[in-house]
């Protein structure tokens, strides 16, 4: 087998897709990948090739699975979406309504919106989450509960990069009749009635040969790929931006696993296949008729992003970008799809989202760890998808 042989299918129409992804290994260092491609509700896309494993040389199989990092926040974000439609709490209710301890030090008047679009200041904790913490939700609860905002809620974005999805559980938590967390919550409700291979917990018994390890990028890299204000950052240990990803190790903390087993880190632990997340965006790119999704929470999804009062550019991530109700937004600045999509990219290169005006859910997922913000191999083949369906501009397309 060659180190980048491709298998799966693109189908009449989608070519320009198969010839990115194989593009990606001839001159985008590519190493293992997955891609997966819905339109109008039919999988036209679902490529996967290259090498799974670099040291044993283990081939990138239909189901390998792989680590997502932040592109979980979608997949969280649709079961908050979910747990919405079910009327269980709604965005512009204060948190505190539903969870009262959330309200000391000055969080009395956060909203769920706020919070899940990153503008509650709550983007890093006093206490380092470690594996004991963040296994412990009753305990983990009182850390989040206790935290003083960096800054008045609403005045400023600043992106929550592991915090978010704690803080998503734990209201979840809070208002679902169950009591489940949200990576229960995902799978029962979601996952398993749409077959997904995604996990927000993963299972002790996936075992490691469905697993991709991941190899990580170099500062060599960084220094080329990111904006400077976001590079200096990065190189700062007491920056904001490093303070936001703190947590963000444990998902590949392991040492009898390639990734850790039982383990709920929501915004950027999930562990799937470009397949899944393509799939689930899909049912919410259509409708959600499959899930029962209320138009309005849909109508929610798709509309603009609310700014702050100091705008969108990030406090932690030095650039503009917009944030909704837990998902990255198209906007100017990143036009990614129309303005009505919503998904989330991750560390790395991985992304997913859902693009209602187009009814595309796309799944995108490499081992190979990229330095980028937008990373090339990423956007070529979402350039092709959208070549594929006749529009050249997604975003006034």
């Amino acid at each position: 087998m060659e180190p980048f042989a491709v298998g799966g299918f693109a189908g009449a129409g989608f070519e320009a897709v198969r010839e990115a992804f194989v593009e990606n290994f001839q001159r985008r260092r590519e190493l293992g990948a997955a891609c997966c491609i819905y339109h109008r509700g039919e999988k036209v896309v679902d490529l996967w090739g290259g090498i799974r494993n670099r040291s044993t040389g283990e081939p990138w199989e239909e189901g390998t699975m792989a680590l997502v990092h932040s592109s979980t926040k979608g997949m969280a974000g649709l079961a908050m979406a979910l747990a919405h439609s079910r009327g269980l709490y709604d965005y512009d209710e204060y948190v505190s309504t539903y969870w009262p301890e959330f309200g000391q030090r000055g969080k009395d008047r956060i909203t769920v919106r706020q919070l899940l679009s990153h503008q509650g200041g709550l983007f890093a904790l006093d206490v380092r989450p470690d594996r004991s913490l963040v296994a412990d939700p009753e305990r983990l609860a009182v850390v989040l509960a206790r935290q003083r905002p960096a800054f008045e809620p609403g005045t400023r974005q600043a992106y929550h990069g592991i915090t978010l999805g704690f803080y998503e559980s734990e209201l979840l938590r809070r208002v679902d009749p169950g009591h489940r967390t949200l990576g229960r919550f995902f799978q029962e409700e979601i996952a398993d009635p749409l077959g997904l291979d995604f996990y927000i917990r993963l299972p002790a018994e996936i075992p490691n040969a469905r697993l991709a390890t991941l190899e990580r990028f170099n500062m060599a890299e960084a220094l080329f790929a990111l904006p400077v204000p976001l590079l200096l950052s990065a190189m700062n240990p007491r920056s904001r931006f490093r303070r936001c990803l703190q947590g963000s190790e444990l998902p590949a903390e392991d040492k009898e696993h390639i990734y850790a087993r039982n383990l709920e880190v929501p915004a950027g632990g999930g562990v799937g296949t470009a397949r899944a997340m393509a799939k689930a965006y899909s049912v919410f790119a259509t409708g959600g008729r499959d899930l029962g999704l209320r138009e309005e929470t849909l109508r929610q999804l798709m509309a603009p992003a609310v700014p702050p009062s100091r705008g969108f550019r990030d406090a932690c991530l030095k650039v503009e970008v917009r944030f909704s109700l837990g998902f990255l937004k198209p906007g100017p600045e990143n036009p990614f799809a129309h303005p009505s999509a919503f998904g989330a990219p991750g560390t790395g290169g991985s992304f997913g989202f859902a693009d209602p005006r187009h009814e595309i859910g796309y799944g995108y997922i490499p081992n190979r760890m990229g330095a980028y913000l937008e990373d090339p191999r990423e956007v070529a083949l979402r350039a092709a998808m959208y070549r594929s369906i006749g529009v050249e501009d997604p975003f006034h397309g």
